[in-house]
């Protein structure tokens, strides 16, 4: 059903010759003269480009600055002062976060970890609070946006009965979105004494994060529009103004095999949510195949795997009485709750970046 196309699993990241063949290979490509002819498929092109440049330029950094280490270990056997010896250790510290950084890109190498990718939140039990923390999680993640140069764009959101939101879909593009977010992929728990509680007692509540990557043009799916999916347009939710309330703008699109759905609003135009719609249903059809996969593999393996809403908890945020964050998988946990629900997320995301690498589905 589902194939990559135009994107190699051969090998990873850091293949330096053939980065650098497919930089002649799209620089050639760029000086036809027809190139922008199609915008769409252009603006592609300069996006994979300057990946691969963002890759390259860090890898040729390192490189420069091991011979740099060389030389300065030359130059403080022959002036062994402490001034040499701190530079020496600076540079060398630097080196090492540089390659801790490269490391952790290194083990996005599936094809889908470059794309940008797409974020639903969904409140699950807890009623109200639920509605809460699924806003919570939602500013969380478009805070985490802002700090490392990402762009997040709100494409639907479904607001809850009396304070929240029921759901939400978010559009982060910008390098290795999905390969970073994945490790969002999953239930979170939240533990507080109730705002919405008269008597401020104690609540548990859940919101399921579901994360897939925008796979663009870059995999084929046999998918017939007219065929197998359900067009419904419908006016679209929350503030907006009068063309919101008074123009059938949003657009639904169901599978109808496997019952998969989603919702775009975000745009006045009809068009342009229905394109956006498409992307997200694709998105969600590949990762849906990716999650088969991957429960074959470890149903082989006599693992339980539990996929989608209603799996393992991946996280825990603790308001009250103590105060922390801890993720299942890693073990990873801090002392600042408040911090890590303003987008202070690299240090879990890291964790389980490098968690992920012994315990991948293995055929």
């Amino acid at each position: 059903m589902i194939s990559p196309a135009g994107l190699s699993t051969s090998g990873t990241v850091f293949d330096y010759d053939s980065l650098q063949q497919r930089i002649r290979e799209i620089n050639e490509r760029m000086a036809a003269a027809d190139f922008w002819d199609d915008q769409e498929s252009a603006q592609a092109t300069v996006s994979e480009l300057q990946r691969i440049q963002g890759t390259l330029k860090p890898l040729e950094s390192l490189v420069q600055s091991a011979e740099d280490i060389e030389v300065m270990i030359e130059l403080t056997e022959e002036d062994d002062s402490d001034e040499s010896k701190a530079e020496l250790a600076q540079t060398v510290n630097k080196v090492e976060r540089d390659l801790e950084a490269l490391e952790i890109r290194a083990i996005m190498r599936n094809p889908e970890d470059a794309c940008d990718a797409f974020m639903s939140v969904q409140a699950g039990e807890g009623g109200t609070d639920a509605a809460d923390f699924a806003e919570m999680l939602m500013r969380m993640y478009q805070r985490w946006g802002e700090q490392n140069e990402y762009k997040v764009s709100l494409e639907e959101i479904s607001p809850g009965e009396e304070a929240g939101i029921r759901s939400a879909t978010l559009h982060v593009s910008g390098d290795y979105a999905y390969g970073y977010l994945k490790a969002e992929n999953g239930t979170h728990r939240l533990v507080r004494n109730s705002p919405f509680d008269s008597a401020g007692r104690r609540q548990t509540s859940f919101a399921a994060v579901d994360v897939t990557p925008d796979i663009g043009d870059s995999i084929d799916i046999d998918l017939n529009w007219d065929s197998d999916v359900r067009e419904d347009t419908l006016r679209a939710g929350g503030a907006g103004g009068q063309h919101v309330n008074k123009t059938e703008s949003a657009v639904r699109l169901t599978h109808l095999e496997t019952g998969v759905a989603v919702l775009c609003q975000s745009e006045r135009s009809q068009h342009q949510n229905r394109a956006t719609a498409r992307k997200m249903l694709t998105a969600k059809l590949y990762q849906l195949e990716v999650e088969k996969r991957e429960a074959d593999i470890a149903a082989k393996r006599g693992q339980k795997t539990k996929i989608g809403f209603g799996g393992e908890t991946i996280r825990h945020y603790v308001l009250n009485p103590d105060q922390y964050v801890k993720d299942s998988r890693t073990g990873t946990k801090t002392g600042n709750p408040g911090a890590v629900l303003d987008g202070d997320l690299n240090e879990y995301i890291e964790a389980y970046l490098r968690w992920s690498i012994s315990h991948e589905p293995t055929k």
